[in-house]
């Protein structure tokens, strides 16, 4: 399994950007993809996530109205539209995946549930 995050770059507040994952590889049945972010000198925090049991989606209560996630199937690549972007908002975003059943009810953005894990991308949201 094999993830690629891109898209990051350096945004005056209240922009927006638009990360990509690209996966390839997640040959299981159903899958939740995530995304996380590490700001400096804190720990990685789950930020977004999308089931591919039911497309369920789940938000960080600092990032709900704000962040949408979304799958192009046909491409295998999830998105994370960021808009109204704060100087909190930067960080290292880092997008994972995790097979799961098709019966799970719960999207989890616990760090230790995900199994693979892509390079980070560079957000930077000046004031």
């Amino acid at each position: 399994v094999q993830l690629q995050a891109s898209g990051g770059g350096l945004v005056q507040a209240g922009g927006s950007l638009r990360l990509s994952c690209a996966h390839s590889g997640l040959t299981f049945d159903f899958y939740h993809i995530a995304w996380f972010r590490q700001a400096p000198g804190k720990e990685r925090e789950g930020v977004s996530a999308i089931s591919s049991v039911n497309g369920r989606t789940y938000y960080a209560n600092s990032v709900k109205g704000r962040f949408t996630i979304s799958s192009d199937n046909a491409k295998n690549t999830v998105y994370l539209q960021m808009d109204s972007l704060k100087p909190e908002d930067t960080a290292v975003y880092y997008c994972a995946a995790t097979p799961v059943p098709d019966t799970i009810l719960v999207i989890s953005t616990e760090l230790h549930e995900y199994e693979y894990w892509g390079q980070g991308t560079q957000v930077t949201v000046s004031s």
